[in-house]
Order: C-alpha cells, then structure tokens, then sequence
C-alpha cells in the first residue's frame, strides 16, 4: 500500500510510527517543518522558560532505522482526489490512500485589522516572534518619556480563556513578578497590566466548573485583570476596542482566542464542516472517500459522546491515529474476518497550569479534581512522557529544576535580524 500522510503532527507522527516497518506499506510524511512540534508548551517558549529546540525534534530522526517511512519537506499545493496525487512545491506524489493531518491554524474570524497586528501563537516560529516582541517592548519602555506611551508599551492583552491563553497570561505573570523587575530596574513594574479578555461567562470552559473558578482566581491572584464576557472588535497596533465600545491602550495583543482546521485546496468543500474540519465517519474516512482519510484537529467526526465533534486536543489525533494503522493494517492484509474498528474517543481527562506551583486537573473517570501544586506536578510529568526524545525530556525538566529553585529564566535573548549583502553577479 502506497500510504501517503500530510503533516507531522500528533496524529501524523503517531500513525506513521505505528507503521514503521509494517511489511505491506510505503509511507511517505510530507510537512513544510522537517521537525515535530510540542504545540502544548509553545506559551513557555514565548515567555523565555524553554528553548526551541526543546520542544522540536527532527523527523528525520524519528525514522533512521526505517525500512518504509520516507519524510519529504515539501508545502502541499493541492490533493487531487481525481487523480490519486498530492501536488507540493517540491513535486507530485501518488497514493493508494492518503491521510490528511494537518491540524489547525489561528483562526481571526475575518477581521484583517487582528490578522495583521495581534500575535498568533500556533507555530514554534510564532511563539519566538512573541518572545522578541514582548522581550523589545521593555527594551523600547526604558527609553520613552511619555507616560501614556509607556502605559501602553506596559500593557498587554491576551485574547481567549482557553487553556492557551490562561497559561501564557500566568507566565507573563510571573515574569513580571520573579523576572521582569530584575531585567529593566528603570521601569516600574506595579505598572504593568495584563488583561485576559474571553468572550464566554468563565475561563476554562471546556472543563469543570471548579476548574474554571479556581484558574480565574490564580489568575487574579497573580495580578492578571479577566475580564469574561468580553469579545474584542478590533485592534489597530495601538488600541483595542472590545464589543461593547470599551478600550485598552496596548501595544501588544496576543490572540488566544480561536482555530480553524487547515483544509488543503482540492477537497469539495461540501466535506468541510464548522470549523473548517473535514467530515469523516467513525473510522476516520472522508465522506464518500474510500481512500482518504483525515485525523486530528482537522477531522470532524460526530459520536454519541461528542455530538459536535471532539475537541481539537493531542489525545484525540493519538487515539485516532491508533485506529487507523490498526484498520489499514486490516485493509492492506485483506482480513475480511477482521472487523474495521470504529473511533470511541477515551476522554482521560483536561487540564492547565496557571503559574509557578498553580495547575487545575480534572479527571472524568474517576470523577476527579486536583489543583495546586499537586495538580502543578500532575501536570509536568505528564507533558514530561509526551515529549520525544530523552534529550528534549531532560533539557525540558533542566530548564524546570532551574526555574523553580532560582525563579529565573536563561533565555532572553533577543535576536537582531541581519542582512547580508548580495553579490553583484553582472
């Protein structure tokens, strides 16, 4: 079976490994990174607590002793169903199946004014361009003189209540809190504001109520002004207007707020659902499809448990991808005593972290709730298991023994882009 899978994230990865040297299969991983991204720990990039490299890792590498599993770089142009053929800017490739895993991408809702002046965060790249331009508004802060400019250079705006947007507003927190004052001894810090806006009642909405109470009271401790029921209109580079006519002087807003799933161009656009999610069955195939498959953020599929689709998490693309090396290892091997299994998603539970020593944990079966420090702990060694490599495991718990016995970071750093000089060749 000629397989070929676009993107190299949870679900991706995972399918391709569960194949990894299955005889019957020639798997080909397209993505436009040659590297695996840990999207859940993107915010402590953004906020100097980690490096890159630590949550990235190549996918060569994943694949050196692989007899059947080749990565291509390569940015999908199109998929011709038609044809059976992935179109890329790097050339065609044929499939007998194909899966689609491209997860999902910031999603604006159409308002070009916070396309081009917030700061999305759904890339590693994205999360070092926050960490430059939050780290140089402080820089830029020593030298103004106005106060009102100041204000606004002081003053930032997290946009979404999700566990994205809880976390990062608690990092930037605690930044200004251990860190910041240490940095940039000129500025005053008991100036500095932090507004996390949600345009829903309450933080955390996706888990229990006690979990959404607790992680806007951390919040409040730390010094972080919610404001729930808020939904910002529109923010030009300097001001940000909310709904209801009220403004905030910033110069730096950060969208939390919402995603939308990468739909490469060539799928009828009747398979795309809400969201911008391709339909599939309970067995992960596109609808009327037979040979195309789709997984993870950019997959919709409706269940009893999960009338409007599952969450777009790292659990559900595992899990999913799980099924379908299990089915096309069927399909490949003609078991027709074997049934195709269907996708029953084993919700094991949400959680976030707020701040250093603050995480709220929920755990559906047992009906379970944690939350400070200990749930702080749950926290990290989860996210610990789920990295790849045990280099990036242990330069991840390094950079975390350090800050929690220190209350400092060892990253901010501010790259300059350079330029260098073409030749003249006439």
């Amino acid at each position: 079976m000629k397989l070929v899978i676009i993107g190299g994230g949870f679900g991706g990865l995972r399918l391709a490994r569960k194949l990894n040297n299955k005889p019957g299969f020639d798997i080909t991983l397209i993505d436009r990174f040659n590297y695996h991204q840990f999207q859940p720990l993107f915010y402590q990039v953004a906020t100097a607590g980690l490096d890159a490299s630590n949550i990235s890792f190549p996918l060569r590498k994943v694949f050196h002793n692989s007899r059947n599993v080749h990565f291509r770089m390569g940015e999908v142009k199109q998929v011709d169903t038609a044809g059976k053929k992935v179109v890329t800017d790097i050339g065609d490739f044929d499939y007998d199946k194909l899966v689609i895993s491209t997860g999902a991408d910031t999603n604006f809702f159409g308002n070009a004014n916070m396309q081009a002046n917030a700061f999305p965060m759904k890339s590693t790249v994205e999360a070092l361009q926050l960490r430059h331009r939050l780290l140089h508004n402080f820089e830029d802060a020593i030298l103004v003189k106005d106060p009102a400019e100041l204000q606004r250079i002081m003053t930032i705006v997290i946009v979404g209540g999700g566990p994205t947007g809880v976390e990062l507003s608690g990092a930037i927190a605690d930044m200004k809190k251990f860190v910041l004052p240490k940095d940039y001894p000129e500025l005053d810090f008991s100036q500095m504001k932090i507004y996390l806006l949600e345009g829903g009642p309450k933080t955390l909405g996706v888990m229990s109520e006690k979990s959404s109470s607790q992680s806007c009271e951390y919040l409040k401790r730390l010094g972080v002004t919610v404001m729930t029921n808020t939904i910002l209109k529109d923010y030009d580079g300097k001001t940000a207007t909310t709904q209801d006519g009220r403004t905030i002087e910033t110069a730096m807003v950060i969208w939390a707020a919402g995603i939308k799933g990468n739909v490469p161009a060539g799928i009828d656009p009747s398979l795309v659902a809400r969201g911008n999610r391709i339909k599939v069955d309970r067995h992960c195939q596109v609808n009327g499809q037979p040979d195309l498959y789709a997984l993870g953020d950019v997959a919709y599929m409706e269940e009893p448990a999960f009338p409007n689709g599952h969450p777009q998490v790292a659990p559900v693309a595992i899990q999913q991808a799980d099924m379908l090396a299990n089915n096309l290892r069927r399909i490949e091997m003609r078991s027709g005593d074997k049934e195709i299994l269907e996708f029953k998603y084993n919700d094991k539970g949400a959680m976030a972290t707020v701040g250093r020593k603050l995480a709220v944990v929920d755990v559906p079966k047992p009906r379970l709730h944690f939350s400070g420090f200990f749930a702080w702990l749950i926290w990290m060694g989860l996210h610990l298991m789920l990295i790849l490599g045990v280099k990036n495991r242990f330069a991840v718990f390094s950079n975390w023994l350090y800050n929690y016995f220190t209350k400092d970071q060892n990253l901010r750093l501010i790259f300059k882009e350079f330029y260098r000089p073409q030749k003249n060749h006439e």
